[in-house]
């Protein structure tokens, strides 16, 4: 008969740590045992302002959002609307009752209550506010963690973010971007002459002017097209079927957002590759793009989309249905960083719209400003927080401007798309 084999008591946690301490083992045996058992030490971050700063840069003006705390960590967020940043403005501020006495590291929190809660919800005012608001909340919470924004949504998935350049529809202008170590840039080939729309024209002086590109830059240079919703369905198929042999990177909003029907109608007449979404808000917005394969390319923009990580759940959308992700970035330093945090982690995210302003006030706006380009790529940022902060001086110097956008009209007066 086997002898019965006698096996020592468990020991309790409650047991075993009282135990411990009064062994003289190391202090590195015993932090991960404490680590286990204490709680997280509160970082006691209120709310307790916003102020906004509308600020004129010529043809547009950039809106942005300074969030204060009790313990004088600030936040700085931006949702800039073109011809509309007074109304946003507004907007943004119709946020400061519900935020203020809140904590600001609760951000999935007050994006829920700022979407939901008003009732009336979506469009590109409302969205652009909440974005503003929300890019602000996750600086705040990057400096009071001393790191990245997107070392606190998973760490990195690229070493590096590749970057189209905006620029003029000349063989010169992308020239230029190809010296200066860009291996893609884009422009809006479809031409307007004077605010008048003639669209055989329009589509034909297009197609010639991407021809005279890519004979320039060679083969192997990518070429994005902004159509800017300037077509009406008949020229967005004949634009796109002519410049199937130019083998464009994609033609950006080759149509309008009201019927995607119409979307689906170019998608089967064409190969080209399609990319839209820039004024598209919210995972709801981005879903039939994707689920559909409406497009090849969405572009989310993180100033209107819904702040930072909004942008990321329309980055996993993405990445579901195998769509690429190329996010819309035309404004202002905060936008470009806000934007490269999401890139930096996200997976479906391919190339990331940058559009450099060289003024030495606009860089004195950001003293001297974080976004760090070498040869046509983006270097993570590696700041805490969001990685730049707004001279509220330089911004009071260049204040508000009322902008209007061009008039575009048919030959017969009729309004057109732009």
């Amino acid at each position: 008969m086997l002898a019965r084999t006698e096996y020592p008591r468990m020991i309790s946690r409650r047991e075993l740590f009282p135990s411990l301490l009064g062994l003289a083992l190391p202090a590195g045996v015993l932090a991960p045992l404490r680590a286990a058992t204490e709680k997280a030490k509160p970082l006691n971050l209120k709310i307790t302002g916003l102020k906004t700063f509308v600020v004129n840069v010529g043809n547009v003006n950039w809106a942005f959002v300074k969030v204060y705390t009790n313990q004088g960590i600030t936040g700085l967020g931006e949702g800039s609307i073109t011809s509309k940043e007074a109304t946003l403005s507004a907007a943004i501020m119709e946020h400061e009752r519900y935020l203020v006495g809140k904590d600001p590291t609760d951000i999935e929190l007050h994006y829920q209550a700022m979407f939901r809660w008003p009732r009336w919800r979506g469009g590109p005012i409302l969205n652009s506010a909440i974005s503003a608001v929300e890019i602000a909340l996750w600086d705040i919470l990057g400096k009071a963690l001393g790191q990245p924004i997107y070392k606190l949504m998973g760490g990195k998935a690229r070493e590096r973010v590749r970057l189209y350049k905006d620029c003029g529809s000349t063989p010169e202008a992308f020239l230029q971007a190809k010296s200066e170590g860009y291996t893609a840039a884009k422009s809006g080939f479809i031409r307007v002459d004077k605010d008048l729309v003639i669209p055989s024209f329009a589509v034909r002086e297009g197609a010639k002017a991407l021809e005279r590109v890519r004979t320039a830059v060679g083969d192997d240079f990518d070429i994005c097209i902004d159509a800017h919703g300037k077509l009406t369905t008949v020229m967005a198929i004949d634009f796109c079927t002519r410049i199937e042999e130019l083998r464009p990177f994609f033609v950006e909003e080759p149509t309008q957002l009201e019927d995607l029907g119409e979307l689906q109608l170019l998608r089967q007449k064409t190969k080209v590759p399609l990319a839209t979404g820039e004024r598209s808000f919210t995972k709801y917005g981005f879903a039939d793009y994707c689920s559909r394969h409406l497009v090849n390319i969405i572009q989310p923009d993180v100033c209107h989309a819904g702040g930072i990580l909004e942008m990321k759940k329309i980055g996993v959308l993405a990445e579901t249905y195998r769509i690429e992700m190329a996010p819309h970035n035309p404004q202002s330093e905060v936008s470009t960083l806000a934007s490269l945090h999401v890139d930096a982690t996200t997976p479906a995210c391919t190339i990331q719209e940058y559009n450099p302003n060289s003024q030495q006030w606009v860089k004195d706006l950001f003293y001297g400003g974080a976004v760090e380009v070498k040869d046509g790529f983006a270097a993570l940022p590696d700041r805490p927080g969001l990685g730049v902060d707004l001279d509220e001086k330089v911004a009071a110097a260049h204040p508000y401007k009322p902008v209007n956008r061009p008039a575009y009209v048919f030959q017969d007066g009729g309004i057109a798309d732009h």
